[in-house]
Order: structure tokens, then sequence, then C-alpha cells
């Protein structure tokens, strides 16, 4: 039932909450970013929010933004940087670029060169090494750094205003942001950073000047130190952080993600290798769906061209040089280099208000087998080559927006605008994006925003601590979220007070909605994608998402800063922790290390001892996890679990995140003669060849008698060569991957967890014998609900294959050892939080 005006307006009038007025579907109700204190009042018509005050109270009992800005300190900002210690095996020194270490000196002396050069710490790296964020602009006196950021918050909120500004228009700052080296072995756009950065202190030419006094350049000089120190790939806890946008795991990738949201850049480049020749985005299709496409294509396409002719300009050549003519993968290639998911850097940032974003990537390899095998006078050749490369890219995207800055911001403020005012996205055509070659329908991707999305409170929640992480994680993304005051009613349903509402007429929509909505199936577009395809943390995170189409948002709200406590304690009697988010595994293992008494139910719940209360009241305020009060004993005790594990770095960092006590193994490892003693579980995805085993590593496994989780098909394989369940492992592609819907059964492991999960090469089960459970099957007809899954060229392994089929089965080998095998992901990447639950309890099992 919908709550009347006149109740509402005597609420408001008794507490201070601002009434949000029915909006009709012209207006543009976008809630910025408030001042303190204050609430945006939604008006009426083609016009920005306005403000009004909040009692203190009130204000004062909301979390602090997440939004942080140094308003106000003058350009330049002069940061003496502390310089670390030499270190000689920095593998940038064998190609003659700069070493970690030297980073921090050179900045400091750059600085020096006269008024242009500003360096801060945009973070720390998993090892604790200072991320450098330098900007080159022409100086500004902390009056004017304040004006700009004022221009820079109405561009995002209040753009149909911003748009008819003509100050902004002539005076606002473009912001450029240069990301280098987010792969620690893709090293050469570190180097080409420093030198950009010196020839724009000292260049006194008309066209620099006029550069720097009308934009500002940004560049994260090493997104990945510990990878160029180290010469990976990954960041020193094993994540790839070109995959980790969306999730945001690792402290490198927020800090990127804060520089996107405080400098919210125009146009951005991300610097990679090796691919030859030169590979210039944008991409072929699937193009993201949630993108304004028109708006960005424009941009990156003819910026492309500029880059292509700069870097082909240097004058290498495949005959003397070995290298190619630059690529641009929209204009060149059919399919196979996709901006379909969100999880890379440039993929990301158009959400953040990039109309132009690229990667790139130089041409002449010179990691991996290559590092160890090339003389160094080559690989310093080629570094050179590439150093050349990914300046000519530089210099000709500052070219570009030095010539194109009035229609970039445009463009961006038009990005925010239609967000704002709920406007359809513009489909692209060559009558929408003139000058673009090659535009068909195989490009048309566009996604339909639901009026708002509900994360619900109450009854109608699965999981308060994870509707609590997913809002905290919307916020921590720049989306606006309000909590209800009061119950309401949208799209016919009525809605818990407590609520939290994502109102999709609001300037970065396309953020929200990525994280939110289901995704697509997207199997007959294109024959395979070159990474993953469906990541819905809607569906994915273990929290209930309502997407509510259509309606008039009718309801008394706060803005969230960020989410409300979830964590509580019934009062009396013996406890009952649901176990069916990680941070409730995180709890009954911190529980369990003290020595507390744990034991287990049918429906894979815990409960903990009433002599407990005080200790779980701890955990109930730290991680805010629920313990209710217990209506039965619980069956099994559970114990500490130490967990041996051949898995990914996502799953290892997952299983830690849950509390768990990990000791990576591999076949080498227990070849060299591993101690089982303490070991409780051993978890199986990748790494471990049963086959490979010395038969005294095999048989020191077998006396073990731990407890085996396998998972995938390396999980598969293991449990298969070992014998230990009586079950037929069937891979389906090993293409696929995406978010599917499942069926639990209930049970220690899968009861009571959420209905959908992750795979990637999924896997179905056959021929159980007897004593196999299963615990979780695909759903039936087409279990894919977002992604990509085909079925391979013998018409085998698709999801018609694997619907209804088992995805999580269990039991017990010949010799006693309780086994549990996932044909899913349930741990990758931080995709599925939801599933995590699902090994956690499988691990406890044993």
């Amino acid at each position: 039932m919908g709550i009347s005006r006149p109740v509402l307006a005597a609420t408001a009038a008794l507490t201070g909450v601002v009434l949000l007025a029915p909006v009709p579907a012209t207006a543009v109700p976008g809630q910025p970013p408030q001042p303190e204190g204050t609430h945006p009042v939604r008006d009426r018509g083609n016009a920005d929010p306005v403000f009004t005050k909040l009692p203190r109270a009130a204000a004062a009992a909301e979390a602090p933004a997440a939004r942080s800005h140094q308003t106000g300190t003058a350009y330049p900002r002069r940061t003496v940087l502390t310089v670390p210690p030499v270190n000689a095996a920095d593998k940038s020194i064998k190609l003659g670029l700069a070493p970690y270490h030297s980073l921090a000196p050179r900045l400091n002396e750059l600085q020096k060169l006269g008024d242009r050069v500003s360096v801060e710490l945009a973070g720390k790296s998993a090892t604790g090494r200072d991320l450098y964020l330098v900007t080159v602009t022409a100086p500004e006196s902390a009056a004017q750094v304040r004006d700009q950021e004022r221009m820079r918050e109405r561009i995002e909120n209040s753009p149909a205003s911003a748009a008819r500004d003509r100050r902004i228009a002539a005076t606002y700052k473009t912001p450029v942001f240069f990301n280098n080296n987010i792969h620690g072995n893709e090293w050469e756009g570190t180097d080409a950073a420093l030198k950009l950065i010196e020839e724009l202190a000292k260049a006194n030419d008309a066209k620099t000047r006029e550069l720097l006094a009308k934009n500002r350049i940004h560049l994260n000089v090493s997104a990945n130190p510990d990878g160029r120190v180290a010469g990976t790939r990954a960041n020193a806890q094993g994540f790839d952080l070109n995959r980790d946008f969306i999730t945001a795991t690792q402290p490198e990738t927020r800090a990127i993600r804060k520089i996107a949201i405080e400098k919210q850049p125009a146009v951005m480049l991300d610097l990679h290798g090796y691919v030859n020749g030169t590979l210039i985005e944008p991409t072929t299709p699937p193009h993201g769906e949630n993108y304004e496409y028109d708006l960005f294509l424009k941009n990156s396409y003819a910026n492309a061209l500029g880059m292509e002719k700069a870097v082909n300009a240097l004058g290498y050549t495949e005959a003397k040089d070995g290298v190619r003519p630059a690529e641009i993968p929209f204009r060149d290639w059919a399919e196979g280099w996709d901006d379909w998911p969100p999880i890379f850097t440039p993929q990301y940032m158009p959400f953040q208000g990039a109309v132009a974003s690229h990667t790139i990537e130089f041409p002449m390899r010179v990691n991996n087998r290559d590092y160890d095998a090339l003389p160094v006078a080559e690989l310093r050749r080629r570094s050179a080559i590439n150093t050349d490369i990914a300046g000519a890219a530089m210099r000709a995207t500052l070219e570009y927006t030095r010539t194109h800055r009035g229609s970039l911001i445009a463009d961006q403020i038009e990005t925010f605008r239609r967000g704002a005012a709920g406007e359809a996205q513009r489909t692209i055509s060559p009558e929408t994006v003139p000058g673009v070659p090659g535009i068909g329908p195989e490009d048309v991707y566009t996604a339909t925003f639901p009026r708002a999305y509900v994360i619900p409170a109450g009854r109608g929640q699965r999981s308060a601590v994870a509707a609590a992480r997913l809002v905290d994680h919307l916020v921590a993304n720049d989306v606006r979220v309000e909590r209800a005051v009061l119950p309401f009613r949208l799209d016919g349903t009525v809605h818990a007070a407590g609520s939290y509402v994502v109102d999709m007429r609001q300037p970065k929509r396309g953020i929200a909605n990525v994280m939110l909505a289901d995704g697509r199936d997207i199997s007959a577009d294109v024959a395979a994608m070159y990474d993953i395809s469906g990541w819905s943390l809607g569906r994915l995170w273990g929290a209930t998402v309502h997407r509510a189409e259509r309606g008039e948002l009718r309801l008394l709200s706060r803005t969230v800063r960020e989410a409300a406590p979830t964590g509580s304690v019934a009062h009396r009697g013996d406890l009952r922790l649901e176990l069916s988010d990680p941070k409730e595994l995180e709890a009954v293992n911190a529980l369990l290390a003290q020595g507390v008494a744990v034991r287990r139910t049918g429906d894979g719940a815990a409960i903990v001892a009433a002599s407990a209360r005080t200790k779980a009241e701890r955990l109930a305020e730290r991680l805010g996890v629920r313990f209710t009060a217990a209506r039965e004993r619980g069956t099994t005790a559970l114990e500490r679990t130490r967990v041996a594990a051949s898995v990914t770095a996502g799953e290892l960092f997952a299983l830690r995140e849950m509390g768990f006590d990990v000791v990576p193994v591999s076949t080498s490892v227990l070849n060299a003669g591993f101690d089982w003693k303490g070991v409780d579980s051993l978890i199986v995805s990748t790494g471990l060849s049963h086959a490979a085993l010395t038969p005294a590593a095999r048989d020191a496994f077998t006396r073990s008698g731990v407890g085996v989780v396998g998972v995938g098909t390396g999980g598969a394989a293991f449990t298969g060569a070992a014998g230990l369940l009586d079950a037929t492992a069937v891979a389906g592609n090993g293409d696929a991957n995406g978010v599917v819907r499942v069926v639990n059964k209930g049970g220690t492991i899968t009861g009571g967890t959420q209905p959908h999960a992750f795979v990637y090469e999924p896997v179905w089960f056959t021929g159980l014998g007897k004593g196999v459970r299963v615990d979780q099957a695909y759903g039936g007809g087409n279990p894919l609900l977002s992604g990509h899954w085909r079925a391979t060229a013998d018409g085998t392994g698709g999801p018609a294959d694997a619907a209804g089929k088992p995805s999580v089965v269990s039991g017990t080998s010949a010799s006693g050892v309780p086994v549990t095998l996932f044909g899913t992901e349930p741990l990758f990447r931080s995709h599925p939080k939801g599933t995590f639950a699902q090994v956690g309890r499988a691990l406890l099992n044993h």
C-alpha cells in the first residue's frame, strides 16, 4: 500500500527527512553527492536537483562521504617522495628501463622543473609500495582549484545546467588520464610517461602552453610496482589487476577507481604490451551494453586514428625493425577483442565519465620466455621501440584533447545528462556516429534501464550482511543510493522501511546497471569471448535485489554514505549463524580459533554455545553478521580446519577472506615431501596432478585421510584420477562462462544458499554411485542467465546438455574420506561471493 502525501509531509516535518516527490517520466531526478548536511529535493521538469538543509543531527547520522578531494590545494602540489632502497634485482633493469626505486628520485627532480609538475601519493600496492600520481598542468591558485572543482561537480551532478554554462565550456580544464604498467611485466608505459612529463615541464611552445592552460594531464606512473619489480603480470597477491574492476579486491585497483571518481577524466589510455602491430582500441563486438556508445565511439575512433598516424610516423617497419603497422580492431578485425566486460580499466572508465578510453598494446615482446631467452641488447632495442610507441600514443591523445577539448567536455556532460534524465541510449549507426566506417547491426548493443533497483530490508532480504556489502560497493563506485525511512510501494511491490533504493535516473546509471542487472546471453552473437561474459553482482553477491521496471518513487529517504550496521546477537540461549555469506564463515572460523564450541545443523548453519555470547557480540559488530536464537542443538561438532590448497590466486584470497588457515600446495610441493600432519582438508582447482605425483607422495596423501574439495575441471581430474568418488565428470565447452541458474537440494553444503552460480569451463556429473549425494543441479531448459555458452562443434557441451544435471555432488570415498565436487566456479575472482560459503561449508564438513 502506498503512503499518502499528508502522512509523508507530516513525517518529514517531525523528522527533518526530505520528501522525494513523485517524478514524471520526463523529470531529471538525479541525486548528486550532497554537501554535508544536505539532501536533494527533486523538482519537476528538465532541470537539475536542488538542495535543502537537513537538521544537523540527521546529517551527522550518516557516514562520511566516500569521495574525498584536495579542495583548494593549489597546483603545483609539491610532494617530497620517500626514496626506497636500491633493488638490484628489479626486472626493469635488464631492459634498460627505470627500476621502481628510481621513480621517486626522478619525480622529485621533475617537480623542480618549473611550476607545472605535481606529484601525489595515489595509494599503496599490495606490499606497501607507493603509487605515484603525477599531474601536469599550468599553475592554479587555491581559488582557481576550488572553481575547477565546482565546475567538475556541476558537470556530473547538474549536467543539464552545465551543458548551458558558457563558462564551463570556456574555462573548465579537461582531465586526461594515462594509466601505465598495470600489468607488471608490460613495462614501457612508465618510461614513456616519465619522458612525457619532462617534455611538458620544459616545453615553451604555444601548443604546450595552450594544452596545459586548458587541460590537466594525470599520469599513474606505475599502477603495479610489485609486478614491475618482480617481472610478473599480476600484483604481489597474484591478481591480474586489469581483471579486477567491478569487484576491486586489490589496493592498486581501488587507487585507480579513486582517481577515476575524483579526477573524472574525459580521455584515458591504458598502456600495455604486446600485440604486433600496435593495437589501438576501440574494439570489436560485442560492445558493453551500458555505455553511451555513440558518444564513446565517436571520440575513441577519432583519437585512435590520430594515434595510429603518430605510431606509424615513427618510421618503424616490419622489414627493418620487426614492427607491423598499427591496427584498430573496430576497423580491422571481425571479432576477438571485445569491450563487453567492465573488468578492464578502459572498459570501466566510461562509467566514470570518459568519452574516449583505450587499451594500447605496443608491439615488441620482451616478457615471459623472451625476457629469459633474448640477448640483453635485443631486449633493450625492443623496449626502446615500445617506449617510443607508447609516447607517440600519449602525445597524439594530448593533441586530440587540445583540438577537441570543447566537444569532449560536452560529450561527458551529455553522458551524465542522459543518465540523470532517464533517457534511452542512442543506437549507433552511420547517421548517429558519422565518420566511423563499418558500423553494422553486429555493433549495436543497448540496455533497457529499469526505473530503480531495490535492495530490500527485513524478511524480503535473504542476507542482510550481503546486502550491506553490495550497498557499500555501489557507494564506493559513486553510485547514488537512498535508504527508505518508511515502507513504500514501487512497481507493485511493497518494500520495508530500511530498504535501499538505487534510482536509475542518475548520472552514473551505467555503473549501477553493470553491477545490479542480470546481464544477457550473448552466446549467439560471437564465436568466443576474450574474457568473462557475465558477472552480475545483483545475482552473485548473495543479496536479494529487485528490479523495478516502472513506477513513481514516493518515499521518505536518506542518502547513503555507508550501509547501516547489520550485526546483532540474540539475548539468550544458544545462537544460530546461517553460514550463507563469507563474513559468516569468517565469524565461525574466528570462534573456532578461540576454542568456542560450535555445532553444525542439517541445513548447513552453525550453532554457537551461549557461553560465547560476548565473543559473538564482538564479531557481530566487526563483521555485521547476525546471531539469532537457536531452536535446535545441531548435530556434528565443527572444528578448526586447516586447508591445503592447490588453487588460483583469487581462490586463495577467497579462502583466507573466509578465515581459513590455508597452506598453498602443488604437485612439486607434494613430491618434495609435504607434511600432512595438522591438515584437515585439501581443495584442488589447478596445479595438482595425481598422475604426476611420485609413489611416495601419492601414498602420503592417501594415508593422510584428509577430506577433498574439487573445483572445476582441475578438481574433477584430480579426484577422478585418485578414485575418490563414484561420479563421472563431464566437461562442457571450455570457452563457456557466465551466470547460471541452479537448484539447491538442501543439506549442509548448499542449504539456504543463493539460486545462481558462476561457471567457467562448466562441469556436470553423471553415473553417480551409491552414496553420492546431489547437492545442487543446473536449472532446467537453458540454465545460462547471462554470459556466453555454446555447444562445441560436434553439438555437445552446451547448456542443453547441462540442464538438470548435478553441478555439486558429495559423498565418502572407499577409505572413508569426505569428498565434494563443484562443477561451478564458486570462488571465481570475487564475482560469486554468494557461493563462497558453499566451499566454506564443504571444508568445515571435513
